[in-house]
């Protein structure tokens, strides 16, 4: 009866509802209920007999509880409590006793923490080789090559820069740009030779219909280019974007014997020593605003042509990923 001493004392349906943790629609029921009933409408009944003439009807055989009449039924171990669902008579055995846990499933016992969510420390990246029947033993001598790409627009990545005490430094850049640029690298490995880096670069215009986003055709023109530079194999690296595993790009890389790609395992940009240039590039592009797409591009080949003679720069990013390259056997 504290619902009907609250409603005496005209307290709010929302502040009652917290008092008692009960919903709202609960209160405003046994509102309507005491205002037509008084204090009597609201005492408990007690349980509802079940109807007179029908049958009682067992249900739930395959979760192991017994129903009546469509009602969870008594558990009638003696000595239990009546108004708790019936158990399986195994656990009733078993009380008090550790139960042995089928396949599959652990018991409800405290258990030792375990480490964040994270890759394993042995998973290999070369559990995602599209190249069919061939295999790295086929391709001794080759090319190791690291693939990403990135996107470049007018708006320049914000960086740190001199100014005058107190005012702070401000670069105009146009509101809306419809043009970007697409680039692909390609950084290219073999131990006792320098590293080399190629690049595709695309232009978008923000026409109708237009491709926003390098394809296959641009992939595999830049993989074509590399070879016919480096004049021999190559092993390439790469993540699995969907164009790289797409089935297009499967029967593509399927048509060059001299070609071997590995996929790179699912989140692990640290593995990639390309997305260190592509860091380093817009480092230098920082609080630089082009005027027009073109001097975009003009700036971004700029960047890309001096990284290719500095080959220590080329060197120090696959450092940075703490991979090794092994002479093979």
């Amino acid at each position: 009866m504290q619902a009907v001493d609250l409603f005496e004392e005209r307290v709010k349906v929302p502040c009652i509802a917290r008092e008692l943790r009960v919903s709202g629609k609960s209160v405003y029921q046994w509102r309507r209920a005491w205002k037509a009933g008084g204090r009597e409408a609201l005492r408990s009944k007690g349980a509802r007999p079940p109807p007179s003439g029908q049958t009682r009807r067992l249900a739930g055989r395959r979760t192991g509880r017994t129903r009546l009449d469509g009602r969870p039924g008594v558990d009638r171990r003696p000595g239990a409590h009546t108004d708790r669902a019936e158990v399986p008579h195994l656990l009733q055995r078993l009380r008090g006793h550790p139960a042995a846990a089928p396949d599959g499933l652990q018991r409800a016992d405290a258990c030792q923490a375990r480490r964040r969510a994270r890759r394993g420390r042995d998973r290999r990246m070369a559990g995602g080789d599209l190249a069919g029947g061939k295999t790295f033993r086929a391709a001794t001598g080759a090319f190791i090559c690291f693939e990403d790409e990135a996107g470049v627009t007018g708006r320049p990545p914000k960086g740190r820069t001199w100014g005058r005490r107190g005012i702070t430094p401000t670069v105009r850049v146009p509101g809306r740009s419809r043009g970007r640029l697409s680039v692909a690298g390609l950084l290219c490995f073999k131990p006792g030779l320098p590293a080399r880096l190629c690049y595709r670069l695309r232009r978008h215009t923000g026409r109708k219909d237009e491709r926003r986003s390098l394809g296959e055709s641009d992939y595999i023109h830049l993989l074509d280019d590399a070879h016919h530079l480096l004049k021999a194999p190559l092993i390439v690296v790469w993540d699995r974007l969907n164009t790289h595993i797409s089935k297009t790009m499967q029967m593509l890389v399927a048509q060059r014997e001299w070609l071997t790609v590995v996929l790179l395992p699912g989140y692990a940009p640290e593995l990639n020593p390309v997305e260190g240039i592509w860091a380093h590039i817009k480092r230098s592009l920082a609080n630089l605003a082009a005027r027009t797409l073109s001097n975009l591009e003009t700036l971004l080949r700029r960047r890309l042509k001096a990284l290719q003679y500095r080959r220590a720069i080329l060197d120090g990013f696959l450092a940075g990923t703490g991979l090794t390259l092994d002479r093979p056997d």
